[in-house]
């Protein structure tokens, strides 16, 4: 069952409107539509997936050393998202060999599902493992591979996300996890990109729309995304406007936008958008609030490092609108040049640093496959010239 999402915001403060979707889901998504790719930046994206894989990933777990489960998705739906680009074929057991595949494909052959053991009550989690079974879906139907397995652990784990909505606080939302104790921007926001997700992919589905107002005011008077909720009295509590909670939320209003068509929530997007590029850059490069260049600075914590994985493309691809493309075209490729050229070492690992030169930066299998996933986004956005 597919439920879905976030509607636009009241005026004077964020309010989620959530429209809940009930799809029930066989057959296959439609295609990935096809767009010219920028060539160099593809083969630079390559060759930080070559080490990626070979410096990080191990074939016994399925799993990246040093990395969680979401950031682990993470990397290995930017690879995919690369082999589709590239239309190669370079990394195409990663899937099946992951431990998301093996954990779905375990459930296709046996019945057995691992899902609720694995998540252990993280709802966040749960989303970004959504968005890469489906990814890996995607690359495989596009080979003409049976996808089926992927489909029906997505859909398992759709299941596991819903049991956490809730309306008895703050009028709504989902729980960050089985503790009840938190509801957060990401896990909302990442349940609208899913929820809105499933209802392109599979729109011949029957559905029924019923709307909850959730007035949380998580977008601050900066039009930026602070991390959650005030349990108590359901205020926004101020806390750390993290980069990847201003591009899912972009994303997911993209994905809604592509299935309602109200160019409102384009807009509600780009002010998010526009704020983060803004407040959140150093010399237009992103920058979280724990990075810092300077040796024995500030560092961010392993899950922090992957919080610069923008979802900017993925709303591009809702939009599919060639003026709003141009607006951030530039931006994307000063995101892809500051990878390179400050948080690019000298063994190809790429590190949590964009801004900056990179002695203070911290390498691990977020941070490159973050940095990967800069390089996907400007081949397919970017204006393709010399990073």
């Amino acid at each position: 069952m597919w439920i879905a999402t976030l509607r636009p915001f009241h005026s004077s403060y964020a309010a989620l409107v959530l429209l809940v979707v009930s799809v029930f889901t066989q057959a296959s998504p439609p295609g990935v539509a096809k767009r010219q790719q920028c060539q160099s930046s593809l083969d630079v994206a390559v060759s930080v997936a070559k080490r990626l894989q070979s410096n990080y990933f191990n074939s016994i777990t399925g799993e990246y050393n040093g990395g969680a489960h979401w950031t682990d998705a993470n990397a290995i739906e930017s690879i995919h998202n690369l082999m589709l680009a590239t239309g190669t074929d370079d990394f195409s057991s990663l899937g099946d060999n992951s431990y998301l595949g093996r954990t779905a494909n375990l459930q296709a052959e046996t019945g057995i599902s691992l899902w609720a053991s694995l998540l252990n009550g993280s709802y966040d989690d749960a989303s970004w493992i959504i968005l890469a079974l489906w990814k890996i879906a995607d690359y495989k139907r596009a080979r003409g591979l049976d996808d089926s397995a992927y489909l029906a652990s997505a859909n398992t784990v759709y299941g596991i996300v819903q049991s956490a909505w809730d309306t008895s606080v703050c009028g709504g939302g989902v729980w960050w996890s089985n503790a009840k104790d938190y509801k957060n921007s990401i896990t909302n926001e990442l349940f609208l990109l899913v929820s809105a997700t499933g209802a392109i992919n599979f729109p011949d589905n029957a559905a029924f729309l019923t709307n909850a107002n959730n007035n949380s005011q998580l977008r601050n008077s900066q039009g930026l995304y602070n991390d959650g909720l005030v349990t108590s009295t359901c205020a926004n509590n101020g806390q750390t406007t993290w980069i990847y909670n201003q591009g899912v939320i972009a994303s997911g209003l993209g994905a809604l936008y592509a299935v309602t068509k109200d160019s409102s929530l384009l807009d509600e997007a780009e002010i998010t958008l526009d704020a983060a590029i803004s407040l959140l850059t150093d010399n237009n490069i992103l920058r979280e609030s724990c990075d810092d260049a300077a040796s024995g600075g500030a560092t961010c914590n392993n899950d922090q490092q992957a919080f610069k994985v923008t979802h900017l493309q993925y709303y591009l691809d809702r939009v599919n609108d060639p003026a709003r493309t141009a607006k951030y075209s530039n931006f994307l490729h000063a995101q892809a040049s500051g990878v390179l050229h400050f948080g690019t070492d000298s063994s190809n690992d790429i590190g949590s640093v964009w801004y900056a030169e990179f002695s203070g930066n911290l390498f691990s299998a977020s941070s490159s496959s973050s940095g990967l996933a800069a390089h996907i986004a400007n081949a397919k956005y970017g204006p393709c010239t010399s990073l």
